[in-house]
């Protein structure tokens, strides 16, 4: 079954974005390289992405599915525009579309 399991936001200050979280909510913010860290908790997890050239625009939901393609095949059928196609990404790969309305969305299956 899919379900939303991550939030990915911009922030053009990693930094000081992972210290505003940290002292705001008490998040604990693992570094996945240099431009991106993350909440691990498994629940709706929270990801900070410093390289503005990769960063949404706005948050971005990622909804978890089992078959990545067929997801896409989905997606397609039911309107959705592509944003960015399948790629690899530490922990699985994904891709972004637009909805019928404008909102991007991206989905995600884990390794």
């Amino acid at each position: 079954m899919a379900r939303p399991c991550y939030i990915e936001l911009p922030a053009a200050d990693l930094a000081s974005a992972k210290a505003f979280y940290a002292r705001a909510f008490g998040w604990s913010l693992s570094d996945f390289g240099p431009s991106y860290a993350a909440t691990t908790t498994g629940d709706v997890d929270v990801g900070l992405q410093g390289d503005m050239r990769e960063a949404p625009t706005a948050p971005l939901p990622v909804i978890l599915v089992d078959d990545l393609e067929a997801a896409l095949a989905a997606v397609t059928a039911a309107g959705g525009v592509m944003a960015r196609p399948i790629f690899a990404f530490p922990g699985g790969r994904r891709f972004q579309f637009r909805d019928p309305h404008g909102n991007e969305l991206a989905v995600m299956q884990a390794d």
